[in-house]
C-alpha cells in the first residue's frame, strides 16, 4: 500500500457570470467524528467539551448554522456553535459502572513502600548474655524481650547467629491509586476497602521466609549474623556498662485492590450544511509518497522521491470547456530540473506522479540534509470564462514540499541550535485523534491544534504506517484493515512553519476487532394476543465491514407459563430487519438476535421478556331498585339502566347486549324464566318500560376488542375477552314495578 502525505489548500476564483457551464446544488452536507473516548474515570469527565476541526476544504462563514447536529448515544449539553473556526460542542458522558484492578503506590505511579525494619540487640554488663527485642506475633506484641548466651568468649564481641522477628506497622501514608498508567489516577473512594492486599516486591537477602503482612504490620523473621551491618545504640541515661546495637532488614511493597469506578464515555459525529462555492473553485493536492519515513537514513546510494500532484475543480461542471491539465514538479531554485506533465482528458479532477532523487553526493554532505520541491498544477479552459473582473482562461496554484535523509544518527537525536530571535520560535505539533479505534472504522487524525508562537503553520507531514487511507493536510481521516487487529500503531506529525522550523510529535491507537455490538429492540404491546415487533437495532461500528443483513437471525422461545406452539409469526426469521409475533398465551419469553458483519465477527443479544394476559372487562350496571308505572305513558314504568363497565387494561368495548327476565311466578326465584333482549346496540345507557307489575332481573353481557394493534390471522372471536354482570350482586340487579299508590285530596 502506498503511504502519502497530502497538503490541501483552496482557492476560490469569484465570476460573476457563467454563461457556458451550470451550477451544482448550493449546499452539501458533512460531518465530523467526535474522537472516542471511552472508560474515563472521574467526575471530571462527566461532561467534556469537544473542539472539532472542520474539513478542509469547508470555512467556518460557509456552515448554515441551523443545520448543526449531533448524532451519537451521549446527552448534549447547551447548544453546538461554531467558534473560532471550529466546531464546539459539550456532550454529557455515557456513564457505567465498572469492576476494575488497580495498584496503589506511595504518592505516585509505581512509587514503592519502604519498611527499614530494625531490632534493637543489647550486650548485658556481664559481658555473657544479648538481649533481643523483637516483635511477638502471637501475641502481637512489639519491643517483646528474650536473652541469648553469648558463644564468642567474654566478653562477647557479637551477638550469636539468631533468629530474629520484626513487625512494623504498615505504611499507607500518601496511599494514592492508579489503573495501570500515571495518568490514570483512581479515587480512594471507590476502592473497596476489603480486597487492599499489600504486594512484596523485594526484601533483603537475609530474611529466612518471605515477609507476610498480619495485624497491619509487616512481619519478617531474619538473621543475624556477625557480618551483618549494624547501626550502635545510643547508651545515653544508662547505667552500668552496657552496648547497644540496630540490626536492619528492608521490606519494598505496594498495594493491590479492587475498584468500582464510574466510567464515562464519548462518540458520534456532528453533521451540517454548508454553502458550496458558487464560482468555478481550485483545489490542489501534493503528496510526499516516497522517502516514507521521511527523512530516510542515508545508507550510501541514492534515495528515491516519489511525488504525487492533483487538481479538483469545484462549482464547475462543464467538462467540454475543459482543454488541458498541465503539471509542473522542480527542485525549488533549480529550474533545470523543471519536468511537465498535461492530461488532455475533459474531466474536473486529474493527478500526476514525478520521480526525483536524492544523490549519494548530496545526502553523504552533512548529518541531515533536506530537499525542498516546488509543484504547480493549472486548468486551461478551451473558451475564456468572462468574470466581473474580466476574462480568464487558466487557473493555477502552486505547492512546496519537501524530502530528506539523515546520516548517523535519527533526526530527533541530532541537536537543532538554539534559534535566534531572527529565524524565530520553532512551532509546536500536537494530534488529535482517539486512542482506540475498530478496524475499518473511520476516524479523524488532526494537527489542527499545532501552533507557531511568531508565525504561523506552513506544511504537515504525516507517516502513519499500514493506514488504509493516506493521511494529508491539517486534518482528515483514514482507517485500518483486519490485519492491524490487536496491535498498537504509532502516526507522527511533523510541522513545518514560516521560519522553516520543524517540531515533530507521535501518538499511539489501538486498533480492536469489528465485533459488532448487537441490539435486540421490542416494540409494541407485551400482552397476550397482541402484535409484538422484534428489531434488528444494530449499529454498524465499522465502515468497512457493515452487517450481512441476509445472515441475521432471530430466535424465539418460551421460557415459562406458555410453549413454543404458542409463539405465532409468519415468514422466516433469518435475513430479516424485524418479525411480528404474538404470544396465544401470557408467560416468559426469550427472543436473541445472532448478527454478523461481512469481516466475519459476530454478536448476539438476548431480551427475556413477560406477556401479560388479556384480561376480561369488570361489568357493572347502575339501575333504580323500585319504579311505578305511569298512567301518562300507557301504565308502563321506566327504567334507566346505565352501563360502569371499566377495563383492566385498556382495551376498548365493543358490544354490550342488555336483556332481562321476569318473574312470572312471583315466586322470588328467576330460575327457569327466559331472558329477553332489551339493546345489542353497544349503549351505555338506555331505558326499559315493563308494563306488568312485578320483578325483573336485568343482566349486560359486554365484549372487548383489542385495544392495541394485533395479527389478525392469529385471532379468533373466541379470543376476545367477554364478561356479564352475573358477578354483580343480584340485588342490585333487580328492579320491582309496583302501581303508583293513590293521592287524597282533602277539601271542606
Amino acid at each position: 500500500m502506498k503511504k502519502r502525505i497530502i497538503y490541501v489548500i483552496l482557492l476560490a476564483i469569484v465570476f460573476s457570470s457563467l454563461p457556458e457551464f451550470t451550477f451544482a446544488a448550493d449546499s452539501t452536507t458533512a460531518s465530523i467524528a467526535i474522537p472516542i473516548s471511552s472508560g474515563l474515570t472521574g467526575s471530571d469527565n462527566s461532561a467534556k467539551t469537544f473542539s472539532l476541526d472542520l474539513p478542509s476544504t469547508v470555512t467556518s462563514s460557509s456552515i448554515l448554522a441551523s443545520t448543526l447536529k449531533y448524532n451519537g448515544n451521549n446527552a448534549i449539553v447547551g447548544n453546538l456553535s461554531v467558534v473560532e473556526g471550529k466546531v464546539k460542542l459539550t456532550l454529557k458522558g455515557n456513564q457505567s459502572v465498572k469492576t476494575i484492578d488497580v495498584q496503589g503506590y506511595r504518592g505516585s505511579h509505581e512509587a514503592i513502600y519502604t519498611s527499614n525494619i530494625y531490632n534493637s540487640i543489647w550486650l548485658y554488663s556481664d559481658g555473657r548474655r544479648w538481649q533481643i527485642n523483637e516483635y511477638d506475633e502471637k501475641n502481637d506484641i512489639n519491643n517483646a524481650h528474650r536473652d541469648v548466651q553469648a558463644t564468642d568468649g567474654v566478653p562477647s564481641k557479637n551477638p550469636p547467629s539468631t533468629l530474629v522477628s520484626a513487625g512494623p506497622l504498615q505504611d499507607r501514608a500518601y496511599l494514592k491509586w492508579y489503573n495501570g498508567s500515571k495518568t490514570e489516577v483512581i479515587d480512594s473512594d471507590a476502592v473497596v476497602q476489603s480486597t487492599i492486599i499489600p504486594q512484596i516486591i523485594s526484601y533483603s537477602n537475609y530474611v529466612k521466609n518471605e515477609p507476610k503482612f498480619k495485624n497491619n504490620r509487616v512481619i519478617l523473621n531474619y538473621w543475624i549474623p556477625n557480618s551483618v551491618k549494624y547501626a550502635p545504640e545510643s547508651t545515653e541515661g544508662l547505667s552500668g556498662v552496657a552496648e547497644g546495637r540496630r540490626y536492619f532488614a528492608t521490606v519494598n511493597y505496594y498495594y493491590t485492590a479492587t475498584a468500582k469506578v464510574t466510567t464515562y464515555s464519548y462518540a458520534g459525529t456532528v453533521t451540517f450544511e454548508y454553502k458550496l462555492p458558487t464560482e468555478p473553485t481550485l483545489t490542489g493536492e501534493v503528496g510526499l509518497l516516497a522517502p516514507n519515513p521521511n527523512p530516510e537514513k542515508y545508507s550510501d546510494k541514492a534515495v528515491p522521491v516519489k511525488l504525487s500532484l492533483k487538481g479538483s475543480l469545484a462549482a464547475y461542471t462543464d467538462t467540454s470547456n475543459i482543454l488541458e491539465w498541465v503539471f509542473y514538479a522542480k527542485k525549488t531554485g533549480n529550474d533545470g530540473s523543471l519536468v511537465t506533465k498535461k492530461d488532455t482528458k475533459k474531466v474536473l479532477s486529474s493527478d500526476q506522479q514525478f520521480d526525483f532523487e536524492i544523490s549519494k553526493q548530496e545526502a553523504a554532505t552533512q548529518p541531515k540534509f533536506t530537499q525542498n520541491y516546488t509543484l504547480t498544477v493549472t486548468v486551461r479552459f478551451a473558451k475564456p470564462v468572462v468574470t466581473a473582473s474580466g476574462s480568464i482562461s487558466t487557473l493555477s496554484e502552486t505547492f512546496t514540499i519537501n524530502a530528506g535523509t539523515y546520516n548517523g544518527p535519527p533526526p530527533s537525536s541530532i541537536p537543532i541550535p538554539t534559534p535566534t530571535p531572527a529565524i524565530g520560535k520553532p512551532p509546536i505539533a500536537r494530534i488529535t485523534m482517539p486512542d482506540q479505534v475498530v478496524a475499518g472504522e473511520k476516524f479523524i487524525v488532526s494537527g489542527a491544534e499545532s501552533f507557531d508562537p511568531d508565525g504561523t503553520i506552513l506544511t504537515y507531514s504525516w507517516q502513519h504506517p499500514n493506514v488504509n487511507l493516506a493521511l494529508y493536510g491539517k486534518s482528515s481521516d483514514t482507517s485500518y484493515g483486519l490485519d492491524s487487529i490487536d496491535t498498537t500503531q504509532t502516526i507522527t506529525l511533523t510541522v513545518t512553519d514560516n521560519d522553516g522550523l520543524t517540531s515533530t510529535t507521535t501518538r499511539d491507537i489501538k486498533v480492536v476487532a469489528p465485533a459488532p455490538k448487537a441490539k435486540i429492540e421490542l416494540l409494541g404491546t407485551l400482552k397476550q394476543n397482541r402484535k409484538i415487533t422484534i428489531r434488528n437495532g444494530t449499529k454498524n461500528i465499522s465502515d468497512d465491514f457493515p452487517i450481512v443483513e441476509s445472515s441475521t437471525r432471530f430466535t424465539i422461545t418460551a421460557v415459562s407459563g406458555g410453549s413454543n406452539a404458542d409463539i405465532k409469526y409468519s415468514g422466516s426469521l433469518v435475513g430479516v430487519k424485524e418479525v411480528d409475533v404474538l404470544m396465544k398465551t401470557p408467560g416468559q419469553y426469550k427472543a436473541t438476535l445472532y448478527v454478523v458483519n461481512t469481516a466475519g465477527y459476530s454478536g448476539t443479544s438476548s431480551w427475556t421478556f413477560t406477556v401479560a394476559p388479556d384480561e376480561a372487562p369488570v361489568p357493572y350496571i347502575s339501575m333504580p331498585l323500585i319504579v311505578y308505572r305511569d298512567p301518562d305513558n300507557g301504565n308502563k314504568a321506566s327504567v334507566t339502566l346505565e352501563d360502569f363497565t371499566v377495563s383492566p387494561d385498556y382495551d376498548y368495548l365493543a358490544t354490550r347486549v342488555w336483556e332481562y327476565r321476569y318473574d312470572s311466578d312471583n315466586n322470588g326465584n328467576f330460575t327457569g324464566e327466559a331472558w329477553t333482549q332489551l339493546s345489542n346496540a353497544n349503549l351505555d345507557r338506555i331505558n326499559f318500560y315493563p308494563a306488568k307489575v312485578g320483578r325483573y332481573e336485568i343482566r349486560l353481557t359486554v365484549t372487548e376488542e383489542f385495544g392495541q394493534p394485533t395479527i389478525d390471522a392469529f385471532v379468533t372471536a373466541s379470543d376476545r375477552r367477554s364478561a356479564n354482570t352475573d358477578t354483580q350482586p343480584v340485588l342490585e340487579r333487580i328492579v320491582t314495578v309496583e302501581n303508583r299508590p293513590p293521592t287524597s285530596d282533602w277539601s271542606w
